[in-house]
């Protein structure tokens, strides 16, 4: 799933290699931490969080399938 939001957030913004995926996984759940460059922050997050809740709904959906609780955190 570190992948997922890796491939969704090098696509949004200016500068993809500035790009930094964490998953840090325990026995119930898995928290991923996306961090970006300063400047491209407000393309991740979106007008009013809505790039950002979206990342995360798909994110949900593909942790269905291995019955864990994802949690993105935008750093």
């Amino acid at each position: 799933m570190g992948e997922l939001v890796e491939i969704i957030a090098k696509a949004l913004v200016d500068q993809p290699g500035e790009v930094q995926v964490t998953e840090i996984e325990g026995t119930q759940s898995v928290i991923i931490e996306l961090k970006v460059a300063p400047d491209d922050m407000g393309k991740i997050i979106g007008k009013q969080g809505r790039i950002a809740k979206a990342i995360r709904t798909v994110v949900k959906a593909a942790a269905i399938k291995e019955n864990k609780r994802v949690v993105v955190e935008i750093i």
